[in-house]
């Protein structure tokens, strides 16, 4: 047998999982610094779970490209195709949460869909959620992380906002009333088909004003005058929804907001503010994160009439690595700060490196008593920045020899003056 990925899915080599691992770690610096904590859900669910009504819906592509399977006992399973609905359901069953509840959670996720660069049919999506509250502060503040995560990045990006309620008073202003939800699942495709497949697949739906519809659904130049095409067709509550968030969004210094009146986001799950952020000058030309306000779902899981209000956000990591691959960074091949090169002396060198190891500092040692210039070439090739070079002369001494395999700059160092240095360089 020839060995295979599934399609869809792929190896990750050691120099990406450590740019996934530092992403994720800004991601979780970020998440915490403003009181988020973590929560862990499995991967396996029940089918009814993700399938149900006020989950993602029956028409969303979300749940049409769900892995289904059965366990012995017969029974229906998904593999989550998000971490909202997952997390719905966990709500719906530990009732004694105190709310507001502020959580994040980075796992894998799966779609049988298309794929393409950026879109994978295993991949990770990193969430915030807030449960419990209306107030339509945590939906800006939501919108503050992402913007900065993604200045710590070095990305600039434009937020693109809308409100589903804003979509609904478009729809009732056309006449259209029933089928909303199905509606716009079709909107949402308005930038990522052809303007015309969108406008056919209105017509199919009954709606006979497609086009005068999307051209109403077009952002303008700026967000006033998108907000003065829109006041006509929305009610004043919807505009103050809008505004509110737009408000809070200048109050934490939120910059390149575009209010945009076509984003609808295909989940059927959401009630009030949606939310996409794109890169700018990226070869991406997908959302990296999106989400928005979902107030009903997770009281319609508990099967309750008490509602419970949430808002949440989600970061594609797969997207935004990529992203970060295409711009051209600087790939670290190993997490090894200093690389010991033993000359005949390996036992010797021994509790230096465990010395080193103590201080926090990674490091590694030829253990294979190659010379030294294959265990030079061995580290230049792994792009590991510093060599320590121990021989007969140097233990006698008390004195390293330490290499900068970047500049070629040579120093003969006490080992505490050397992890004094290298302590500096990883706090740096």
């Amino acid at each position: 047998m020839k060995p295979q990925l599934a399609k869809g899915t792929r190896d990750i080599m050691p120099e990406e999982q450590i740019l996934r691992q530092k992403i994720m770690s800004i991601l979780r610096k970020n998440f915490e610094l403003y009181g988020y904590s973590p929560l862990e859900t499995p991967i396996l669910e029940r089918y009814e779970t993700l399938a149900a009504k006020f989950g993602a819906g029956q028409e969303s592509d979300a749940l049409k490209e769900t892995f289904k399977l059965k366990d012995q006992g017969d029974r229906d399973l998904g593999l989550r195709f998000d971490l909202t609905v997952p997390l719905a359901r966990f709500i719906a069953l530990n009732p004694q949460v105190r709310f507001p509840f502020k959580r994040y959670q980075i796992g894998r996720v799966f779609r049988d869909g298309p794929i393409k660069l950026g879109r994978y049919r295993e991949f990770w999506q990193c969430d915030i959620d807030v449960i419990g509250t209306k107030n339509l502060v945590y939906d800006a503040e939501l919108l503050k992380i992402v913007d900065e995560i993604f200045s710590e990045l070095n990305f600039e990006i434009e937020i693109q906002l809308n409100s589903r309620n804003l979509l609904k008073d478009l729809l009732g202003y056309f006449g259209i009333k029933n089928d909303q939800d199905s509606v716009i699942i079709t909107l949402d495709k308005i930038e990522k088909l052809p303007e015309q497949e969108v406008e056919n697949e209105l017509k199919e739906k009954g709606i006979k004003k497609a086009k005068e519809l999307i051209v109403l659904l077009r952002k303008e130049k700026d967000n006033k005058k998108t907000l003065a095409k829109i006041k006509k067709y929305a009610k004043p509550e919807t505009l103050n929804e809008i505004n509110t968030v737009l408000d809070y969004l200048t109050k934490f210094k939120v910059g390149s907001v575009v209010l945009n009146p076509g984003l609808a986001r295909g989940l059927s799950y959401y009630t009030g503010p949606v939310f996409e952020v794109f890169l700018k000058n990226s070869e991406i030309k997908s959302s990296v994160c999106g989400g928005g306000r979902y107030d009903n779902m997770i009281g319609n899981f508990m099967e309750s009439e008490q509602e419970i209000p949430a808002t949440g956000i989600s970061f594609g990591m797969d997207v935004i690595l990529d992203a970060i691959k295409s711009r051209g960074d600087s790939e670290i091949k190993t997490p090894v700060t200093v690389y010991l090169i033993p000359i005949k002396n390996m036992n010797e060198c021994i509790p230096i490196l465990q010395k080193l190891r103590d201080n926090n500092i990674n490091s590694e040692m030829d253990y294979n008593e190659k010379n030294i210039s294959k265990n030079l070439d061995y580290a230049n090739k792994l792009s590991i920045p510093y060599v320590l070079i121990c021989g007969p002369r140097e233990l006698e001494e008390n004195k390293l020899k330490l290499k900068n395999m970047i500049s070629g700059e040579e120093k003969l160092l006490s080992l505490n003056e050397i992890i004094k240095l290298l302590k500096n360089i990883n706090q740096n």
